[in-house]
């Protein structure tokens, strides 16, 4: 009995291990199962966070394409106008409180104009700006010659505000330019006819069949003042003085008390001299410096306007390019323009070995012509800047 009774308590003993076992495993077991389940809620949640940081990158990307979107439409109002674009305005009339996307902006903005007008926004340079790149170009032509001393990096100055400037090749340009039959014809046959009621008598349209609207798009004949204006100033040294600049638009039958005439698309039929040179002025085409008796252009001298009370004052005046004319036109286009218009085109149309003669004698003229522009306005011709 008492072999039998040790056998019973061992097999008790033996079976109650073995439950303990069991719910050890189960208890393991179901532990494991809750954590998969955590993992399996974290895993979630992970993911709808990941969604929510989606959603919010979305979000940014369409908030900046709205905003560029905005400062392409104003890029486009502002250059209507002829009127510079401030980073003051993007930020003010753009950006709003969001001043720190301005970078993202600005370049989701310039990708618009390129890929869609075929423009983008160029910044404009101060007057030290622009003077500090004439004197580094003087500086590294001294060097140059002298083979002397260490060149001195002059930095350029910019200013916060833009224009819109043409980004497309010169050779597109030119064959938009070209005469075409078709789209001649189609000009003329748009043309308003003798009984239509046309207040702009004193101007006719002239067609000229290409693709770009020279007649409905541009002012021509205050474009040519300007440019002829800028071609003046280019060879007396980049610096013309009052008197030399009147007397030159009364040789071009514009006195003081004359009138430039601008289209219907204008807002006003003429402009007298004084007011459309202020005009480019503002615009910032040209530049109007009073030297006072100094006849200094450096320090000491500052801008002003054109107003009775200092000429009467007896203050002097020197006209330099403005930063918009750096900008826009540049020196070496003007050259260019120059030297063509006094070489000529001889020989262009004719496929004769005379005719090839008289391309390569113009080439040189050309290239001679260029030159002497160089030189008369004083050092190296810049690119538009």
């Amino acid at each position: 009995m008492a072999r039998a009774t040790r056998s019973q308590k061992a097999s008790a003993s033996s079976q109650s291990q073995l439950r303990q076992s069991q719910s050890k495993r189960t208890h393991r077991a179901r532990n494991d199962d809750s954590q998969e389940e955590d993992d399996g809620d974290g895993d979630g949640g992970g993911q709808a966070d990941q969604d929510d940081e989606m959603d919010d990158a979305d979000d940014g990307d369409t908030d900046i394409k709205r905003k560029a979107n905005e400062l392409v439409r104003l890029a486009l109002f502002t250059e209507h106008k002829r009127a510079p674009l401030r980073r003051e305005d993007i930020s003010k009339k753009v950006l709003g409180s969001n001043s720190r996307a301005y970078n993202r902006v600005f370049d989701c903005a310039q990708e618009i104009l390129q890929k869609t007008f075929g423009m983008q926004l160029a910044e404009l340079q101060t007057r030290a700006g622009l003077d500090a790149d004439a004197a580094h170009a003087d500086e590294e032509l001294s060097q140059a010659r002298n083979a002397t001393g260490i060149k001195k990096k002059a930095a350029a100055v910019g200013s916060k505000t833009y224009i819109l400037r043409s980004v497309l090749h010169p050779t597109i340009i030119e064959h938009a330019a070209l005469t075409d039959e078709q789209i001649l014809e189609e000009e003329v046959a748009d043309a308003p006819s003798d009984d239509d009621d046309d207040d702009d008598e004193a101007y006719m349209p002239r067609f000229y069949g290409s693709i770009i609207s020279w007649t409905s798009s541009d002012q021509l004949g205050a474009t040519g003042i300007l440019y002829t204006l800028l071609a003046l100033i280019l060879v007396s040294g980049r610096v013309m003085s009052d008197m030399e600049l009147l007397a030159n638009l009364k040789r071009l039958g514009l006195p003081p008390s004359g009138h430039v005439t601008f289209t219907s698309h204008s807002t006003h039929k003429t402009q007298s001299v004084d007011t459309y040179l202020a005009t480019l002025i503002r615009q910032g085409y040209l530049d109007r410096v009073q030297v006072g008796d100094s006849k200094k252009s450096g320090k000491g001298a500052k801008r002003g306007r054109m107003t009775q009370a200092d000429e009467e004052n007896g203050a002097t005046y020197e006209w330099r390019w403005g930063s918009r004319a750096h900008s826009e036109v540049g020196e070496q286009a003007v050259a260019k323009f120059v030297a063509e218009f006094m070489v000529g085109d001889a020989g262009d149309d004719d496929e004769d070995e005379g005719g090839r003669g008289r391309r390569e004698g113009a080439a040189a003229k050309l290239e001679r012509m260029t030159k002497g522009i160089e030189r008369a306005a004083g050092g190296q011709l810049t690119d538009i800047k």
